[in-house]
């Protein structure tokens, strides 16, 4: 999908095969975008959704990791408690600061655009523990910054969602990361600079984000959010993809007014809506290299690291949206055992075993995580475990070898062996490792795929579940 082929028949005549071609094409480049209008607009805008956190512009603290009762975006984190803000940098820019850090905890700030590239870190492994101030600008932006700012970082769309991850030690170290996040501040650029605010940008009457209508009317959405999304800087070799896109009426403003597409075009762009998303899921389950059952590679990345291939940047979003930089955490995941059989919870048990010395090498931590394998979400089980992680070691049983053997599986695997369980879903099982800065001498994950150190399999063990079984 990084090259735009030449359209079918003629330019100027919409043929249903030219529909259906562009309505592929157009659906796999808007679905992480309309994906990401969900996430914002379930924290920023819907004040009536159980998963609000604050408006535009203000910052906000979730004092707790992740849990199954947080449904906004998909295979979510359950590591670092996060903080979260939406700008809107329509009118003028906003600043961030972030404070000193203890130098043995990590934490990382991840900007993120519309289109859901990461165009900027700041954090432990990109800029540092230090305090330090940034500001973030929209793409139509002039000016200079004003003293006491480090940097400043362009976003390509109006709207930037801000992303603080802050490492958690364990439950008795929740108040040390409260005091952090206290220290976290985002605020407009006229607030910072103590001077009157520039006149508001105009207002937006938002649409409902309704997931089956974002089924059904893919493109609604899409036409709605490319407003914020101009074509300049470097989304200015879009042109030409947008204006494909016009062609099925998919463009802002009045472009596409009263324009009637003939009814053979109207089928062929729902044939191409469900080729495009079969493309996406193709893609999503084919990431990076399969590396003893796991699939190795990376999704998520800035707008370099894609160079145009819209299908790798919604693969991205289908597996988990907002997931970090290649360069900040790796995350090998699996729908699959060792013998390439599909997990699942309600059919058999598996064990995961680490050999001596060889647990994941990183500089910050690493963790395994549970997910329902339909909906890509946490799930509910009798202990509250979502996770196993390296903060959690001084708590798992060592085999006598000094390996270390988790047991992945619905029901307890006994008393003596609960400190090493995952509890799964009595059905189809999404597992997701998580390798926060990775180190890069051996063994390491890196290059993905063909790293000297390798995620061990999960093997499935003897099938103890029977008929009736609890």
């Amino acid at each position: 999908m990084g090259t735009l082929a030449p359209m079918t028949g003629d330019s100027d005549t919409l043929t249903a095969a030219g529909a259906e071609e562009i309505a592929k094409l157009a659906f796999i480049y808007g679905y992480p975008i309309v994906v990401g209008y969900g996430v914002m607009y379930e924290y920023a805008i819907d004040v009536q959704s159980d998963q609000y956190k604050a408006p535009f512009n203000q910052i906000f603290n979730s004092a707790r990791v992740y849990t199954p009762e947080d449904t906004a975006a998909a295979a979510p984190n359950s590591d670092t408690p996060y903080s979260f803000a939406w700008a809107d940098l329509r009118a003028e820019p906003v600043v961030v600061r972030v404070p000193q850090v203890d130098a043995d905890r990590y934490f990382s700030v991840q900007l993120a655009d519309l289109y859901t590239f990461n165009y900027a870190y700041v954090g432990s492994r990109s800029t540092g523990n230090d305090a330090q101030t940034f500001m973030v600008t929209g793409p139509r932006w002039e000016g200079e910054p004003p003293a006491g700012v480090d940097r400043v970082f362009r976003c390509e769309t109006d709207f930037s969602f801000v992303v603080f991850r802050t490492q958690l030690f364990g439950p008795d170290d929740l108040e040390n990361v409260k005091k952090i996040q206290a220290g976290y501040v985002v605020e407009t650029l006229s607030s910072f600079s103590s001077q009157p605010a520039p006149p508001a940008a105009p207002s937006i009457d938002w649409p409902k984000f309704d997931t089956k209508q974002a089924e059904l009317d893919p493109f609604s959405y899409l036409s709605f959010l490319l407003q914020f999304c101009p074509a300049v800087g470097a989304a200015a070799g879009e042109e030409p993809l947008r204006e494909r896109f016009a062609k099925i009426g998919i463009c802002t403003g009045e472009q596409s007014a009263g324009r009637e597409l003939p009814s053979d075009a109207k089928a062929a762009i729902g044939a191409g809506v469900k080729a495009g998303l079969a493309e996406i899921e193709k893609a999503a389950a084919s990431v990076g290299a399969l590396v003893n059952g796991w699939r190795v590679g990376s999704a998520a990345g800035a707008r370099e690291f894609y160079d145009g291939n819209w299908v790798l940047r919604a693969a991205a979003a289908k597996l988990g949206i907002y997931g970090a930089a290649k360069e900040e955490a790796v995350y090998p995941f699996t729908l699959h055992d060792a013998d390439g059989e599909p997990l699942d919870g309600a059919k058999h048990t598996y064990r995961m075993t680490f050999a001596p010395g060889e647990l994941p090498p990183v500089r910050a931590f690493w963790s395994i995580t549970m997910y329902d394998g339909r909906t890509q979400l946490l799930i509910d089980n009798p202990i509250d475990r979502y996770l196993i992680n390296s903060p959690m070691l001084d708590q798992l049983k060592k085999n006598s070898d000094g390996s270390l053997t988790l047991y992945i599986q619905h029901d307890s695997p006994g008393k003596d062996k609960e400190p090493n369980w995952l509890p799964a879903p009595e059905g189809p099982m999404f597992v997701v490792m998580r390798l926060y800065w990775p180190k890069t001498a051996a063994p390491s994950i890196y290059p993905l795929g063909q790293g000297s150190w390798k995620p061990p399999p999960l093997v499935r063990a003897e099938n103890v579940r029977t008929e009736g079984a609890g």
